[in-house]
């Protein structure tokens, strides 16, 4: 079962880093092979990414990719978001919170399969 663990963490990790939700990976690691409690796994998920986030901010901003005032602007609104979150959470319980995310992960999901990626985004990331 330390395989699982260990495998779950370096995903997480790699997907994180990369801006890819990593929290995904680790939120249905814990919830359903670990049987986590959902606000729990949240909370534990939540935890784990502040070391990775650290990294990541730091090779980012070394490669001059992040607008840090467009980053600060959110973030602001990001923390306000984060308290009602949480507020939400507390008031829905985990049994409605799981169900959400899950409803979450199928629509990115599919936004992912059926969308076209927008053009000007993919040619000014190439250009970088």
């Amino acid at each position: 079962m330390k395989i699982f663990a260990l495998l779950a963490g370096l995903f997480s990790g790699v997907l994180g880093s990369m801006g890819l939700g990593g929290g995904t990976v680790l939120v249905i690691y814990l919830s359903l092979i670990k049987d986590t409690e959902q606000l729990k796994a949240q909370g534990i998920n939540l935890l784990f990414f502040i070391p990775i986030a650290v990294f990541s901010v730091i090779i980012y901003s070394i490669k001059k990719q992040i607008k840090w005032k467009l980053c600060l602007k959110l973030a602001f609104f990001g923390l306000i978001g984060a308290f009602i979150g949480k507020l939400l959470s507390e008031h829905l319980g985990g049994e409605i919170t799981a169900k959400i995310f899950g409803v979450l992960l199928i629509l990115i999901g599919l936004s992912e399969i059926f969308m076209k990626p927008k053009e000007k985004n993919i040619a000014k990331t190439q250009k970088n």
